[in-house]
């Protein structure tokens, strides 16, 4: 990876600073704090995609989408709907809490969320709170929290027909009907998405060398009244489903099932007091055929008390309730299936004309490790109206899976039994701090965080196999984010060094890249668009010991628009313009896994309003 490629943030920053046009950015953010607020006010650093955006940027997948996020390092293991992760802040996958609608969509057993199987078309919009979030959230949100919102209904009646095309025989469909009035509003949605794919492992022989295709169905939909200017409710519902291809001895295939259901209600009480009852139940199913088949079935449900009393216009006070219960049904006998977490917390904040400050704390019981407390707290300075100074500090922490706790004992008859999981693990917890600056300048918008992580009683397997809390981290962390329409071209730059590392033997932690490098440029010209991204990594390792390295790339993609008529529009998108071959992973025997080389997409939408 080129050094130069990480001057591009200062002389855009720079050239940012002459230009003179505003930007309209989104200004509102729930997931921070569980309710909606300013995003001037959050004390969290955040990153906000709306459907415009989505539409704007044609990513093929929510990590596609995600990879512009300062701190957000991704993994997928080939080509779309393989395995896929992200990194947030140097953190692990499972070290970070993901979100559909409020519903946690993790695996009980893995511990890392199918982000792959997420169809962006039936997303509305995307929040990412960077820093941890325990404090208000409870178990895996070390890193933040990402938070995916589905459709909503909108006024009028609103149908939307979209076709596309692409390399690799692929192909989209998506169909749905929004509208609503001033009391009700509705959307109902659904996609299928299919590809031949690539063959996604360079090392392939017999029956593996060939291409993994992928299969999803989407539904969505959601209902929501407001019965009186007080009292509304709603309900929110996500399906997807399919089917994807991977390369190991036996053609191996997975059968998925992801889906959430989401409802509220919410009642403003007086004046002061808010209160909203949420409930809701999420899926992660998984049927693996081949060689080694297995199921993997994940149901959680989960309730929420919540309640804001706002007692002036400097004091308020959030405080609430949180429930929810896993339940493993696998094809391996777990030796414990089920467990429940019951939590309360808190969160004070003080509104003040030059100082804000705001104090947390969250206690959580969990059925099988016992009890744990987390701590938040931040002070905000108002350096003048156009820029803030926030120091923060978090603490967080993350449960141990059913795999590190109750996965079964390898029987090797007539040698006996070894154990595979310790119930007696404790749970990762870290602490941070940050010091975030961010401001207006000459009407750009700026954002920069200085961050120190350390995380302790990390997971790892001893040298019989067994989990055990034997590692620590340290991760030291700067990112720069900038946004601007620069000489009529809308451009948004984040730039991420990071330096995470494992205490103990002082190497990189896996599969993080030290540098990271994101620019989204767009212009309309009339009824035509055109925009570019570009994304480098530096070099990471693709394993703890630091012996697989993994090498920096930078790849650029090509889109353009054209607003055919009012109700229909092109989209073409062209990806990997300059046919880099690069790798995120490795696979099990050390060979990279292959991504798509220059490929295009072209579709066609049809959003008429009735």
């Amino acid at each position: 990876m080129k050094p130069s490629l990480f001057l591009l943030p200062a002389l855009l920053a720079g050239a940012i600073a002459q230009a003179s046009d505003p930007v309209d950015l989104p200004d509102t953010i729930v997931t921070a704090s569980r309710q909606a607020e300013s995003v001037s006010d959050t004390s969290a650093a955040t990153s906000v995609f709306d459907r415009n955006d989505i539409d704007r940027l044609q990513p093929v997948s929510v990590t596609d989408l995600l990879r512009r996020v300062p701190g957000i390092s991704v993994t997928t293991n080939g080509g779309i709907g393989s395995l896929s992760s992200i990194s947030l802040r140097g953190t692990s996958a499972s070290q970070t809490l993901i979100l559909v609608d409020g519903q946690r969509i993790a695996s009980a057993s893995a511990g890392q969320a199918s982000l792959e199987f997420l169809n962006v078309d039936q997303i509305e919009r995307v929040e990412v709170v960077r820093g941890p979030r325990s404090a208000v959230y409870g178990s895996d949100a070390i890193g933040g929290v990402v938070q995916i919102f589905t459709r909503k209904g909108s006024e009028g009646l609103n149908p939307r027909v979209k076709f596309g095309v692409g390399s690799n025989q692929t192909f989209t469909r998506d169909l749905g009907l929004s509208g609503g009035n001033g009391q009700t509003s509705f959307n109902l949605g659904a996609s299928l998405d299919e590809t031949a794919g690539i063959n996604r492992t360079t090392n392939s022989i017999g029956s593996d060398n060939d291409d993994d295709g992928y299969r999803n169905r989407a539904f969505s939909a959601s209902l929501n009244h407001q019965f009186t200017d007080n009292l509304d409710a709603g309900i929110q519902i996500l399906e997807q489903s399919g089917n994807t291809e991977y390369d190991l001895s036996g053609n191996p295939e997975d059968d998925f099932t992801l889906s959430t259901v989401a409802t509220h209600i919410q009642w403003q009480v007086n004046d002061t007091w808010q209160t909203r009852i949420e409930a809701g139940h999420a899926e992660d199913k998984r049927d693996t055929s081949g060689s080694f088949p297995s199921v993997f079935n994940t149901y959680r449900d989960s309730a929420t008390w919540l309640n804001r009393l706002r007692f002036n216009e400097q004091h308020s006070v959030q405080a609430g309730i949180d429930w929810y219960e896993d339940k493993l049904s696998s094809s391996t006998a777990f030796n414990e299936s089920e467990r429940y977490n019951q939590a309360v917390f808190a969160q004070y904040r003080f509104d003040g004309q030059r100082v804000s400050s705001e104090l947390g704390w969250r206690h959580d019981d969990n059925e099988q490790f016992g009890e744990q407390d987390s701590l938040n707290g931040a002070l905000i300075f108002a350096l003048s109206n156009d820029q803030q100074l926030v120091a923060s500090y978090g603490e967080g922490f993350r449960a141990p899976t059913f795999n590190d706790l109750y996965f079964p004992d390898f029987c090797f008859p007539p040698f006996g039994c070894s154990p595979s999981s310790n119930p007696n693990l404790e749970p990762e917890s870290s602490k941070s701090y940050e010091l975030q600056w961010r401001g207006q300048l000459q009407e750009s918008t700026l954002q920069a965080s200085v961050y120190r992580t350390d995380i302790d009683n990390l997971i790892q397997l001893d040298s019989a196999f067994i989990p055990q809390n034997i590692s620590e981290a340290r991760i030291n962390g700067l990112e720069l984010s900038a946004e601007r329409d620069l000489l009529g071209w809308y451009t948004v730059v984040a730039a991420t060094w990071l330096d995470p590392r494992d205490r103990q033997t002082g190497n990189l932690l896996a599969r993080r890249p030290k540098r990271m490098l994101s620019v989204d440029t767009d212009h309309q010209y009339g009824d035509f668009g055109v925009g570019f991204t570009m994304v480098a990594n530096s070099t990471r390792y693709n394993d703890a010991a630091n012996t697989q390295e993994l090498s920096g790339f930078g790849t650029l993609e090509v889109r353009g628009n054209w607003q055919m008529t009012d109700s229909s529009r092109w989209d073409l998108s062209v990806g990997n313009v300059l046919e880099k071959e690069y790798a995120l992973a490795n696979d099990f025997t050390g060979n990279p896994y292959r991504n798509e080389e220059l490929n295009a997409r072209l579709s066609l939408s049809w959003a008429p309003q009735l």
